[in-house]
């Protein structure tokens, strides 16, 4: 079964050129096209897309509010595009329930395994850039809202379940983690599993903010 992905973003060059990369690929079908935040969240409506590739900065209703609707309404996975890999609308795009990032230069080979990634149900954390936003949203968020870490509890998770969440956090594979704790992927992707259930969370993006937010891990751990 293909990978059913729109795409949003204003520029009709970019927009075109995403999707054909994407439709070139045999497990993958670009439903539909979308310029601007209301033409995306409709599109999502209306094909139901397994990925939803959205620019932050678009006319009539940004990325961000249609990160929020479309996250809120539907299963579907978004992905945000911008050009700017400090852009700040990155920080609330995965608080709004975003799988992660891709700036526009993306390279064609990263484009197509970003979808499959998410698709599958994964989170785009490998990229550093991405470690750093989410830790740098962290320290920003307690600075403006005098937080204390303890009021996010984990006390739900095994010690194990824990140790996995903060190897997540610090941007390890699941194969990775394998590694480091000395058991099989199988076990890791249960782990993972289980975390993100106690804790009622959607994705891995989110099990690493909720890893800051609680003070098991902080910005610039190894």
């Amino acid at each position: 079964m293909s990978i059913r992905v729109v795409v949003a973003d204003d520029q009709e060059l970019v927009r075109s050129g995403f999707s054909m990369i994407l439709e070139a690929q045999p497990d993958i079908e670009v439903v539909a096209e979308a310029g601007d935040g209301v033409e995306a969240v409709a599109a999502v409506q209306r094909h139901t897309p397994d990925v939803l590739l959205l620019d932050i900065r678009m006319p009539r209703m940004d990325g961000l509010e249609a990160a929020r609707l479309v996250c809120a309404q539907s299963g579907c996975r978004v992905v945000m595009l911008t050009t700017f890999d400090l852009d700040e609308y990155v920080y609330e795009a995965l608080y709004a329930g975003a799988s992660g990032f891709l700036l526009k230069d993306v390279r064609r080979d990263d484009l197509v395994h970003a979808v499959r990634v998410v698709a599958a149900g994964d989170s785009l954390l490998a990229p550093s850039v991405t470690r750093r936003l989410v830790a740098d949203i962290i320290q920003r968020r307690r600075a403006e809202a005098s937080t204390p870490p303890s009021t996010v509890r984990l006390d739900v998770l095994t010690a194990r379940e824990e140790e996995t969440l903060r190897l997540l956090a610090r941007g390890l594979s699941n194969a990775e983690i394998a590694t480091t704790l000395f058991v099989s992927e199988h076990t890791v992707k249960t782990h993972v599993s289980n975390v993100l259930g106690k804790l009622g969370l959607r994705d891995r993006v989110q099990a690493v903010i909720r890893a800051y937010e609680s003070g098991l891990v902080t910005p610039g751990s190894n």
